[in-house]
């Protein structure tokens, strides 16, 4: 993410996206009501009836909806028209969808910035200057692939290999199994690659890769797992693995803290709380160590909103969790919104 343009007097930061990750911050800081500021493209038609032209123009709309398709890696905003130019070309009050795109300057003007908006910024930036990050976890039967994402762990190809070690054609059938895993790693744009497993499977691939690929095999790091599943790569995130490789450390944060939230809920130990009415009673106690809240709450509810403000001012640990991700997932099911604290509430 780049960093351009800040007016504070009227509330607006410009940003340019430079990749996927950097859609999914906007769309997560964009809120209805909100105004955005892009050029764009609208069809304007001389007579009625006709087909029209599309014309290049500078839009100012009203954020009522928000899109954001990481497979189109595309952000659409849609709303009505507030100001645009040129004139002739856009008609004020009418709706018009913008495609917010890879390397696509846009002003977000807001009415409030809130700590948390600033911090994903401040974070969209740091990620763009870090490694991308992609894991494979494997045995001698199946192969998984994954990609890190700001958004969470994206889930990709997987394989398997249908040798059996009694099978006379095994060790011509496991290195098509290797060629093919070789093929997908040669396709990832990424700067680090973790491969892990229970067994002796990575050590085979990596010789094979050795032989094939010398300057890829520079860009993998083995690492053990306990299975060849999803929930291996959940193991390396928990285990710290892919913060020490990559300095990533957003995916892995969230599945410790939901690690350590159950732990002290299973003790009912009383050092942690959940539900609205629960972790506002806590923030006003100055109770909480960590504030775990789901992106999407912050988004769409008010009230969460003004708890999550108050903590900020109290200089609450605030940590914002993907409902894409594996750790928000769990945390939805405790309403997607929680807290780590400091002592008891009773």
């Amino acid at each position: 993410m780049k960093l351009g343009k800040q007016d504070p007097k009227e509330g607006e930061i410009r940003l340019t996206p430079e990749n996927t990750e950097d859609l999914w911050h906007i769309e997560r800081m964009l809120t209805p009501g909100d105004r955005v500021l892009a050029k764009t493209w609208r069809r304007y038609k001389a007579v009625e009836g006709d087909a029209g032209e599309k014309k290049a123009v500078t839009i100012k709309l009203l954020v009522e909806k928000v899109e954001f398709s990481p497979f189109a890696n595309r952000l659409r905003v849609t709303g009505k028209i507030l100001e645009g130019t040129p004139a002739e070309f856009v008609q004020q009050g009418s709706y018009h969808t913008i495609d917010i795109e890879q390397d696509f300057p846009v002003s977000i003007i807001k009415d409030r910035w809130m700590a948390h908006h600033m911090s994903r910024i401040k974070q969209a930036i740091a990620e763009t200057k870090r490694p991308k990050l992609a894991m494979l976890v494997l045995d001698e039967s199946k192969a998984i692939f994954a990609t890190l994402r700001g958004y969470g762990v994206q889930y990709e190809l997987e394989l398997e290999n249908n040798a059996s070690k009694r099978d006379d054609k095994f060790d011509e059938k496991t290195s098509a199994f290797f060629g093919e895993i070789l093929k997908k790693l040669q396709s990832l744009q990424v700067g680090r690659i973790i491969v892990a497993g229970p067994g002796f499977g990575k050590e085979n691939l990596m010789k094979f890769i050795r032989q094939k690929d010398p300057k890829l095999a520079q860009k993998i790091v083995l690492e053990h797992c306990s299975y060849a599943e999803r929930s291996g790569v959940n193991e390396l995130l928990k285990k710290g693995v892919v913060s020490r490789v990559a300095g990533e450390e957003r995916a892995e944060n969230e599945l410790v803290l939901m690690e350590k939230f159950n732990t002290e809920l299973r003790k009912d130990s009383g050092l942690v709380a959940y539900g609205l009415e629960d972790v506002k009673n806590a923030v006003s106690a100055s109770a909480v160590e960590s504030l775990l809240v789901l992106d999407e709450l912050l988004r769409n509810n008010k009230e969460i909103e003004a708890v999550v403000e108050e903590a900020e001012k109290r200089k609450v640990k605030l940590v914002i969790f993907s409902h894409e991700s594996d750790g928000g997932r769990e945390l939805s099911g405790y309403g997607g919104f929680a807290a780590l604290l400091k002592f008891k509430m009773r």
